[in-house]
Order: structure tokens, then C-alpha cells, then sequence
């Protein structure tokens, strides 16, 4: 039996943390986790905020995903977006899911994130 969902594993190019923390940190509040020693030898970082958990490893040849995405719950979405937009943040409305309000953007190295916040 499936009980929760306990993280999202993203890639990212060798050597990306340092384009990584600006964003994931200060853009989107999260806060940078410590990996364990055996798996930071790999590169490649950890966040969280509250229960949710983004792991990023870095993959010799790594294309971002166009289509594949994790899908953020947020609350505000419209100061969200707002605040993603002052960081030059790229910010993509789509209307599309009843029921609510959502937005695409991308992380410094083209992976694609989709927040969205109910409106009922």
C-alpha cells in the first residue's frame, strides 16, 4: 500500500548546484538538505519545504524533460508568480485545469516546474 509520495528526483547537468541553489532557495523558499556522504560524492543537491522534497542528480547528458514535471501546490499563487517574475523567472499562465489556478516556469537548467493552487 502506497502511503505518500516521498520525494521527486529531477536531473540537472554535472556541476549545476550552484545554479540550482539561487533559484530553489531564494526564488522558491526552499531550504538546501544535506545529502548523506555516499550519495553527495555524486553530486547533485537536495530541498525541501515542508513535506516537499525535490532531489536533483547530475546526469552526463542531460536534456530537461519538455513534458515531464513536478506539480507544486501553493498558496498565493498570483504573489507566487509575482515573485518568480522579479527574479527574471520565466512565468506561463495556462488555464487549462478546472478548478484551478496554475502557472509553468523552468529552473536555471530547463527543467520545467508547474505550480498550481486550487480555486474551490
Amino acid at each position: 500500500m502506497l502511503t505518500a509520495l516521498d520525494h521527486v528526483q529531477l536531473a540537472a547537468p554535472p556541476g549545476a548546484e550552484d545554479l540550482l541553489r539561487p533559484y530553489y532557495v531564494d526564488i522558491l523558499g526552499m531550504t538546501e538538505v544535506p545529502k548523506p556522504p555516499v550519495l553527495a560524492a555524486r553530486g547533485g543537491c537536495w530541498f525541501q519545504a515542508g513535506t516537499v522534497r525535490l532531489h536533483f542528480g547530475a546526469e552526463a547528458d542531460f536534456r530537461p524533460a519538455r513534458k515531464a514535471h513536478p506539480g507544486l501546490r501553493v498558496i498565493g499563487i498570483e504573489a507566487y508568480a509575482a515573485r518568480l517574475a522579479s527574479h527574471g523567472a520565466k512565468v506561463i499562465w495556462d488555464d487549462d485545469l478546472p478548478g484551478h489556478r496554475r502557472f509553468y516556469s523552468e529552473d536555471p537548467v530547463g527543467n520545467r516546474l508547474e505550480f498550481l493552487e486550487p480555486t474551490g
